[in-house]
This record gives C-alpha cells, sequence and structure tokens, in this order.
C-alpha cells in the first residue's frame, strides 16, 4: 500500500485503474452520515471524474505524475528483454492484472512489454488485447502530463517506443 500523499488542486496524479488526471477539487462532503475531504479528479484520457478520500489516497495507489528522468527509465523498461511469464494465458492474465494493480508504473511498463512482444509473436487472447490496449492508454496519458504531449502524440510515443508499425495517414497530393 502506498502512502498517503497530500495533493491539492491542479496537481497532476495518477490513479493506478484509470490513468492520468489532475485535481480539480478537494472538499468535504459528507456521505453516509459520514464526513470526509475528498479529492475530484478529472481523468484526461477519458473524460471520467473519480473521487478518493484524502484519507485513502495511499489506498487507492493515487500517486504523482513521472518525470523526465523516470519517463526515460520507464522507456528502457519497454524496451529490455521480454521477462518470465506463465506460458498458460489465464494465469498470465491473472499475473498481469496484479501487477498494473500495483499502480507501479515500472510493473505497468513491464507488462505492456511482454503484451506486444507477445502480441507480434502469437498474437493475444480477447481478453489479454483489452488489458494491452488499457494499459498502453493508461501509460501513454501519463506521459501526456509527463512529456506535455496531446493523447494523439502520447499514444503514438509509446507504440514508437514498442517498435509497432503505425499506419501512416494517406498522404494527398
Amino acid at each position: 500500500m502506498a502512502p498517503n500523499i497530500k495533493f491539492k488542486v491542479g496537481d497532476k496524479v495518477v490513479y493506478p485503474h484509470h490513468g492520468a488526471g489532475k485535481v480539480l477539487k478537494k472538499e468535504k462532503k459528507k456521505l453516509l452520515g459520514e464526513s470526509r475531504e475528498y479529492l475530484t479528479i478529472q481523468i484526461l484520457h477519458n473524460d471520467m471524474t473519480v473521487m478518493v478520500p484524502c484519507e485513502k489516497t495511499g489506498v487507492a495507489g493515487l500517486r504523482r505524475v513521472i518525470d523526465h528522468a523516470t519517463v526515460k527509465k520507464v522507456v528502457a523498461v519497454l524496451q529490455d528483454d521480454v521477462s518470465e511469464m506463465p506460458g498458460n494465458w489465464n494465469r498470465r492474465f491473472k499475473h498481469n492484472r496484479e501487477k498494473i494493480r500495483t499502480g507501479d508504473i515500472f510493473e505497468l511498463a513491464e507488462v505492456i512489454r511482454n503484451l506486444s512482444a507477445l502480441e507480434s509473436e502469437k498474437g493475444l487472447s480477447s481478453g489479454e488485447k483489452q488489458m494491452f490496449v488499457r494499459a498502453k492508454r493508461i501509460l501513454a496519458s501519463e506521459f501526456m502530463y509527463a512529456l506535455d504531449l496531446d493523447e494523439e502524440a502520447a499514444e503514438a510515443h509509446v507504440d514508437e517506443v514498442l517498435g509497432v508499425e503505425v499506419e501512416a495517414e494517406p498522404v494527398e497530393a
């Protein structure tokens, strides 16, 4: 479990299950008879808003967006050799889901790298394909803030690092 970090309005944060976002509000609310302070976070890539109790940020895995130096380390993980994974797709799916749930950017990058290699080698099951797309989107959303890119450029950057061939837009003469 991550430590509780004090966040303020305007902070760029990562919510492990959804990606990067921005703290819009910090306010007291009364829910189920209990008054608590909540953070309202706008998740960048899917226009979703989440509320997290301030005293539960660590449990939720909320953390600050990575810096440039960490981006370089993440890119190194993405370009590293594939690590050992369970052979059975069911166990592999569970294994990767647990890694993503940690909220650790390096675990996320490892899952993306391994699934990318597996996809190009022999293809992914539909569940793994969904996981791969979602994980890449979460990473790209963090790269958007860390590298000051728009969503499309951040997703293209992740694909480029992975060596994924991206279909070029037809050029009109």
